[in-house]
């Protein structure tokens, strides 16, 4: 176990050298997906930089917990927790029950990560699945002062709180600039200061999903959910807390609050976040239309993808970002990474028909310990992969026959590989025949479009009566030329 590992937390806005509370065991605890739609990029983004991380320090000795919620419950409109509840929504819009839509994109989330060869958590919670620990907290934040109850919705008192605890600790903004920026949103006459925030909401009388309280039937707030599952499994103080950036300002703000207003503990030791994605220099976003979802990113079904590109072919791209870096989108930054993935994975194939010399030319130690040192480096991937494609340089040039590798500089060429691409990393060989095949064919779809646009009906014939010779069927309508295997 290496004690110079180095992780930036966001808490001290500095590096610091990682020293978890219970060593060698480490408790690490990662927002998870809010599972009333379908998981978005930057979600696998987070969740792949924690899965590295998760990974690496299992590789360095540390027994890890690795604790990832799901929110079925209690998250809505607004960062405030003022609106409609987003699973009623959409079961409505559905017509289907707020737990099949839970089922339904919880299985969806799973499937997602399982193509990135992420690894499970140690323990997946489910906010559903823990309201009567949501519930103790809450009765626990009040009886310490922090909280009140105002017509069956309890209220986490900001103002309170913030005289004995510094609630932009994790930030560092101002109170009095947050205060000017806070909208007018429903349930304020109700609130004591602008800022509060609910831990329990008061059920309308068309809310579906609902539990009984000393307050009253409601739902939990969403903030709630994370501290009172995080206690739960890794205790009133832990290793890591992770998740976007996004959930710094508010949702981890209001974790921290929570955890010290009901035990007197600041709750994570660290507290790591990814950054955004954004697409050709503009931040990814639904609204602006810039914004993909996985599915449609590897079958390359959006305006703006040029192609499909493989789940490993992503995960590859994203590791070449610092987790901490903004990581750009672009039709040129990813042929790159496709290129370079399948560079490095051709690479790996030729290991097994390199022959041992007696001597060497080159020494794989420096390389193994410069990946250390990047890993060590919070986490540092794009260094790494750096010092791979060294690795890659030697393997190609033993292959050619212009240098020799001794036995045992051979084998820790092999470790190598195995412990960063495979272990660390969870980068795979992939087959890449369907994606080739639909490239290929949109090529001979727009080739036979061009020759009926031209009225060159004969060529247009052959190319369909070809492919359907292969077992290709091509359906033309409206929308355009389609195709499916027979």
């Amino acid at each position: 176990m290496d004690t110079g590992l180095q992780l930036y937390n966001t808490l001290t806005r500095k590096k610091e050298i990682f020293e978890p509370l219970n060593a060698p065991h480490v408790g690490m605890y990662v927002c998870g997906p809010t599972v009333y739609s379908d998981v978005h990029l930057g979600n696998c983004r987070t969740f792949i930089s924690f899965d590295l991380i998760f990974r690496y320090l299992t590789y360095s000795g540390y027994k890890v917990r690795y604790v990832r919620n799901i929110t079925d419950a209690g998250h809505l409109e607004g960062d405030r927790d003022e609106g409609d509840d987003k699973f009623a929504k959409r079961a409505k819009l559905e017509q289907l029950e707020p737990m099949e839509i839970v089922q339904k994109y919880t299985l969806g989330f799973h499937d997602v990560l399982r193509m990135f060869n992420t690894l499970p958590p140690s323990i997946e919670p489910t906010a559903t699945g823990h309201i009567i620990e949501q519930i103790e907290m809450i009765k626990e934040i009040i009886s310490n002062g922090y909280a009140y109850e105002a017509n069956g919705t309890v209220y986490f008192d900001v103002e309170k709180y913030s005289k004995e605890y510094n609630y932009t600790i994790l930030t560092n903004r101002n109170m009095e600039d947050m205060l000017a920026n806070t909208r007018e949103l429903g349930g304020q006459d109700e609130k004591r200061g602008r800022l509060d925030f609910a831990l329990w909401i008061k059920a309308k009388p068309e809310t579906i999903m609902r539990w009984a309280s000393p307050w009253g039937e409601g739902f939990p707030g969403w903030h709630i959910e994370c501290s009172a599952m995080s206690a739960k499994y890794l205790g009133e103080e832990f290793d890591i807390h992770g998740g976007g950036m996004d959930l710094a300002a508010t949702h981890h703000t209001n974790e921290i609050a929570q955890s010290e207003a009901c035990s007197h503990k600041q709750p994570a030791k660290y507290w790591m976040h990814t950054n955004m994605l954004t697409v050709n220099g503009t931040r990814m976003s639904k609204t602006l239309g810039n914004g993909f979802l996985p599915e449609q990113l590897f079958k390359g079904e959006h305006v703006l993808l040029e192609k499909g590109f493989s789940p490993m072919t992503v995960k590859f791209f994203m590791l070449q970002a610092h987790y901490r870096s903004t990581l750009d989108f672009s039709n040129e930054a990813l042929d790159a990474s496709e290129k370079g993935f399948k560079r490095l994975m051709n690479a790996i194939s030729l290991m097994d028909k390199l022959s041992p010399s007696e001597s060497s030319d080159f020494e794989i130690g420096p390389i193994m310990d410069n990946c250390l040192k990047a890993m060590n480096d919070d986490f540092n991937s794009p260094v790494v992969i750096a010092e791979l494609f060294e690795a890659v340089r030697i393997i190609n040039t033993v292959y050619d026959g212009k240098g020799t590798i001794s036995a045992i500089e051979l084998d820790k060429l092999k470790k190598l590989m195995k412990d960063f691409v495979s272990d660390i990393f969870g980068l795979k060989a992939e087959d890449t025949s369907n994606l080739e095949l639909n490239s290929v064919l949109d090529m001979v779809i727009e080739l036979r479009k061009t020759a009926k646009e031209n009225k060159d009906y004969a060529t247009s014939d052959k190319i369909r009566l070809g492919l359907q010779s292969m077992g290709i069927q091509l359906k033309d309508s409206k929308e355009g030329t389609t195709w499916n295997k027979a």
